[in-house]
């Protein structure tokens, strides 16, 4: 999820679709039922004539507020963050359906509005892309009827005309309707031409099945489509390709989700993984850049795969996204330096060292004796702890009824420590 304005926390290269329907892992694992969707046909579509990217896009959402994070000016945003999404627009005071844009110069120090156009400017001269993005936490853009889908279009071509930026980015959290807002994008695309830059920022229960809206908008806009940016991140526990259930904060968990997106039928590189810059960031789902790039080697090359391996490469994909630029620069842009670094020199070599923590730890120095005591019928999502018979044990994913202790080294629950 990411934030809209003024509260802690928060976050191309076009192919077709590529047709063949996916039989995939479609049900929520947090606190709802499992299931298995029938399989969907996503149609083949021609490619057309779009875009292009020829490296990586290294995505940084810029907060156009100050959330506690660092203040920063467009033109302070590292070159190695070659796509730049400004976030947010708002709501238009009179156009339903429509978008603006309302530099917060207050908040951001004094920064002017031509000072703001001035660095776009400087930003595309180096070669990168200014977009603006579109939702965010707070964000409720509704397109649901034609009106509402030519006023978008409409705004939204004349915020790029206005400001030069160069394309929209959705990231609406609070429900799409595909088929309207496919007729926006597209109308707005017919405008702006080839060089336009569309992208995605989905939840990722956003993306757990075919019949859902987002899949369905990446279908329909495939041909114009740049980048799907999946947000790994707030979303406890989650169904893989494989059926199999994924604690947020791993590379298992990034790898095994991208596959569903894979296997759906995006291209490798209209798939984009996002990920916070720091543990400030999100509220859950942080991992450290180098295990960032051990999710990237195993979906691009088969290597450095913890208990998830694709059945087979996928290549190079779209790249990687990060809330945010504002979040990486009170780390010291540790997020940009490694993973620019990575997305430049491709898939390293096998390590030889563990690839993911053991599920079962030792059970000595003694843990958080503090964890509430399991109870049969409560429910615990994954990275929940309990304690039980002298011993702490923490949820992997979602469960209920499941004694702590039994379950074994591939069962829910994993030792944490003695008490």
């Amino acid at each position: 999820m990411h934030e809209h304005r003024r509260t802690p926390r928060r976050r191309g290269t076009i192919a077709a679709l590529i047709g063949a329907g996916a039989l995939l892992a479609s049900a929520l694992v947090a606190g709802a039922g499992q299931f298995t969707p029938a399989p969907t046909e996503i149609e083949p579509v021609a490619e057309t004539e779009t875009a292009q990217q020829s490296a990586p896009w290294l995505t940084g959402y810029w907060h156009n507020f100050d959330n506690g994070s660092n203040v920063l000016t467009l033109g302070e945003v590292p070159s190695a963050y070659n796509l730049v999404a400004v976030s947010f627009a708002d709501n238009h005071p009179s156009l339903d359906g429509g978008i603006t844009f309302n530099l917060a110069s207050a908040e951001l120090g004094g920064y002017t509005d031509q000072a703001f156009r001035d660095d776009i400017a400087a930003v595309q001269a180096e070669g990168r892309k200014v977009i603006l993005s579109v939702g965010g936490e707070r964000g409720h853009v509704s397109v649901t009827n034609a009106t509402q889908a030519r006023n978008f279009a409409d705004t939204a071509f004349a915020l790029m005309q206005d400001y030069g930026f160069d394309g929209i980015d959705i990231d609406l959290e609070h429900g799409i309707n595909a088929q309207y807002m496919s007729s926006a994008l597209r109308d707005l695309s017919s405008r702006a031409g080839s060089d336009l830059i569309l992208t995605m920022a989905p939840q990722t229960i956003d993306f757990q099945s075919p019949d859902r809206e987002y899949p369905k908008l990446a279908s329909e806009i495939s041909d114009i489509l740049t980048i799907v940016n999946m947000q790994y991140y707030n979303s406890g526990s989650m169904l893989g390709c494989d059926d199999q259930v994924y604690s947020q904060g791993t590379a298992d968990f990034v790898a095994a989700l991208a596959c569903i997106q894979l296997e759906m039928g995006l291209s490798p590189d209209q798939v984009g993984l996002g990920l916070p810059a720091t543990p400030s960031a999100a509220g859950g789902g942080y991992m450290a850049p180098t295990e960032i790039v051990r999710a990237l080697d195993c979906l691009e090359a088969g290597t450095n795969c913890g208990s998830f391996s694709p059945t087979t490469p996928y290549g190079p994909i779209g790249g990687v996204m990060t809330w945010s630029v504002n979040w990486d620069s009170t780390n010291g842009y540790a997020f940009a330096e490694t993973i620019s670094a990575r997305l430049g020199s491709g898939p390293g070599e096998p390590t030889d060292e563990p690839t993911d923590p053991p599920t079962q730890e030792p059970t000595d120095p003694p843990a958080d004796c503090d964890a509430p005591a399991w109870a049969a019928g409560s429910v615990y999502t994954g990275g929940d702890t309990v304690s039980h018979e002298g011993t702490v044990y923490r949820a992997k994913w979602w469960t209920r009824g499941e004694e702590p202790g039994t379950t074994g080294q591939w069962g829910v629950w994993e030792t944490v420590g003695a008490c």
